[in-house]
């Protein structure tokens, strides 16, 4: 049996969680506008005000967080300070986010959403713009080197909202499509892209994901109460009953954090029935990567 403890309620929209060295744990708040953090007999208070929807975080080598700023949206929702879709860096807690970058190649972000290092220390991170599927803004992913320098990888024709982002133990890239409901790779070495599998459900909306050691990838979808857990070759393992609507998770080792939403976002009004949730899930997650972009 996993141990599950609900560590934290009446957020606001959380997302992409990230543990600091210190063992707290940071995560967005799309609809407070801000980073949070969570502390253990010390409950949530904020770590960094954004402005705009932050997204999701992740930290760098010298502590300092990388947060993927949307700009201000949660499907119909505004934000009340509406900024430059971009990625932002945090060097401390109280710090104000410095805008890292704006667009690569010419592009500009439509609405960064979720971002992981990779060994070498470049930042991946996916742009899928607002979630509307009647009328999908274009999606890409990214990446941007140590050295500040950013490449387009992946551009998406039709459409397919990509999501969560993580990188797999041989260093390929997997990522998650919210219009689709699939769970995709790109093979670094060939630049091939392959499909790796359909969430089940009639309509999954695949949100983040987060990858075990042994290869296995966790799965949240907003469509759904839990994790979904699928092999490397996309066979599918088991499901991790959870709450519902869950919107990200990350490992430390053995422990996963996962953010809840509580709340279907397809209204303008904000909602906070949001949580952080702490399951023990008896393996060890992939080692987390970290990394320092110039600027």
């Amino acid at each position: 049996m996993m141990e599950k403890t609900l560590l934290a309620e009446g957020l606001g929209w959380p997302e992409g969680p990230a543990v600091l060295p210190d063992g707290r744990v940071c995560f967005v708040e799309t609809f407070r506008s801000q980073v949070s953090v969570w502390e253990k007999n010390a409950g949530v208070r904020r770590f960094a005000y954004t402005a705009g929807g932050p997204n999701s975080c992740v930290l760098g080598n010298a502590g300092e967080l990388y947060v993927c700023q949307n700009g201000g949206t949660a499907g119909p929702w505004r934000a009340e300070e509406m900024v430059e879709p971009s990625i932002q860096r945090i060097e401390s807690e109280g710090g104000a986010p410095e805008i890292l970058m704006t667009s690569i190649d010419g592009i500009s972000f439509n609405g960064p959403n979720d971002l992981v290092f990779s060994p070498d220390g470049s930042l991946y991170f996916t742009d899928p713009g607002t979630y509307r599927p009647d009328d999908p803004q274009p999606s890409y992913i990214f990446v941007i080197r140590p050295d500040g320098s950013g490449t387009l990888l992946a551009e998406f024709d039709p459409p397919t909202f990509p999501n969560g982002i993580a990188i797999e133990p041989d260093g390929n890239v997997v990522w998650t499509e919210s219009y689709t409901g699939m769970v995709r790779r790109l093979i670094l070495s060939n630049g091939l892209i392959e499909d790796i599998a359909l969430l089940p459900g009639d309509n999954p909306i695949a949100d983040g994901l987060a990858v075990a050691a042994d290869g296995r990838l966790l799965v949240t979808s907003v469509s759904g109460a839990g994790i979904d857990v699928l092999y490397a070759d996309g066979t599918y393992d088991e499901f991790v009953e959870l709450a519902s609507q869950p919107t990200n998770c990350a490992f430390d080792g053995s422990r996963l954090y996962v953010t809840v939403a509580g709340a279907v976002a397809d209204t303008a009004d904000a909602s906070f029935g949001g949580q952080l949730w702490s399951v023990e899930v008896g393996t060890e997650g992939l080692t987390t990567w970290r990394g320092s972009i110039g600027s």
